[in-house]
């Protein structure tokens, strides 16, 4: 079946929303944080810990880094990503195009679409809208993102022009091929356009309106929190949802801190996903209802007291902030995988948070309340 949102209830005094999305591998509730899963894997944290202690509800995984390894063709004899990872809930995949735009050498743009060089072995590939909607059917995630070009954060407007029209061409090929093929095990795939245009209103403004003609899933919102000012990311969020659909779910790229994602459902976002937490999380940083811990601080060797006596997950009560930080200082594997699970739950337990709030139409006050803690160094 069709993947379907349904928009529960709406904030009297903000653009937030709370929904559900019902995708053929399970329900989500909005709004909703996505742990990235680059490789069919959030690093660190077994796919039992993600879904039964951080209480994960969909999670990510990276085309470009599957593409490489472990094969399309590894993938199809798996049946899927959902049985060659054992991950039963809904996943996303996004297109590659950052990737491709970021970490692979030697790369030409071109309007049939990539080259690049494998950033693993060099090897040269090229990714088009029609193949990469090819390899995102085969990888057989519930969402699949449309191919499209990154261009930097502070590119002028006559580049980020050109840019937004070759994604938009590249977007209307990618609806083609995807309109061309079905699912090849069994359950539906939903397809997102992604809104780009850097930081230029016009631009966005533009990309809004142009993917509408999709009447797609769902809609997502690319190329933010790449070094802009963080309020011009506020109000590029503001340009485009207010010109999308409201009956279908916005999902905000890439982003970000607890403050950017709450700033964001106050605005009318419903998904996220970001690296922060568990990339965060190996290098001693723990995010807090009450503040950002840096474990590796000489100030918690004696702190006897739990990581987080708020914390959802068993790793919040179960060790102390002391023995943490003994890990970490001792480079002990355990202490990043303390510390990303930890951080993925408390993701997921402040959108879970934030939901209710809504819920309950006293948002803004709770949020205005919570940004003020979560700002907090301890």
């Amino acid at each position: 079946m069709r993947m379907k949102f349904t928009l529960q209830h709406k904030d009297p005094a903000s653009r937030a929303r709370a929904g559900e999305i019902i995708t053929d591998h399970g329900k989500i509730l909005t709004p909703i944080f996505m742990p990235v899963g680059t490789a069919a894997t959030v690093k660190g944290i077994f796919h039992r810990d993600v879904k039964n202690e951080a209480k994960a509800q969909i999670i990510l995984a990276n085309t470009y880094h599957l593409y490489l390894r472990p094969g399309m063709e590894i993938l199809e004899r798996a049946g899927g990503v959902h049985r060659f990872s054992t991950w039963d809930g809904p996943m996303l995949t996004d297109s590659g195009g950052f990737q491709v735009f970021s970490l692979a050498d030697c790369r030409k743009l071109k309007e049939e679409g990539c080259h690049f060089r494998s950033h693993i072995d060099g090897s040269k590939h090229l990714f088009t809208p029609e193949s990469v909607i090819d390899t995102e059917r085969t990888i057989g995630a519930d969402i699949m993102m449309a191919f499209d070009e990154c261009p930097p954060g502070d590119a002028p407007h006559d580049y980020a022009a050109k840019s937004l029209a070759l994604t938009e061409r590249w977007l209307d090929r990618c609806f083609n091929r995807y309109h061309q093929t079905s699912p090849k095990y069994g359950h539906y795939q939903a397809l997102f356009p992604i809104v780009q245009g850097c930081s230029y209103p016009d631009l966005r403004a533009h990309a809004a309106e142009n993917v509408k003609q999709y009447d797609a899933d769902g809609y997502a919102i690319g190329g933010l929190a790449v070094g802009e000012p963080t309020e011009v990311m506020y109000e590029m969020i503001e340009v485009v949802n207010a010109i999308l659909p409201e009956d279908r779910p916005r999902y905000l790229m890439g982003v970000g801190t607890p403050v950017n994602i709450l700033e964001a459902i106050e605005r009318g976002v419903d998904m996220f996903d970001c690296v922060m937490p568990t990339r965060n999380g190996r290098n001693g940083q723990l995010f807090t209802a009450e503040g950002v811990i840096n474990i590796r601080n000489k100030k918690w060797e004696d702190d006897f007291s739990p990581i987080d006596p708020d914390g959802t997950a068993f790793v919040d009560t179960l060790y102390s902030k002391a023995y943490l930080h003994h890990l970490a200082v001792c480079g002990e594997m355990l202490a990043a995988q303390i510390a990303s699970l930890h951080n993925i739950a408390f993701y997921l337990r402040l959108v879970t948070m934030a939901r209710q709030h809504i819920l309950d139409g006293d948002f803004v006050p709770w949020k205005q309340e919570m940004v003020q803690k979560l700002t907090r160094r301890l």
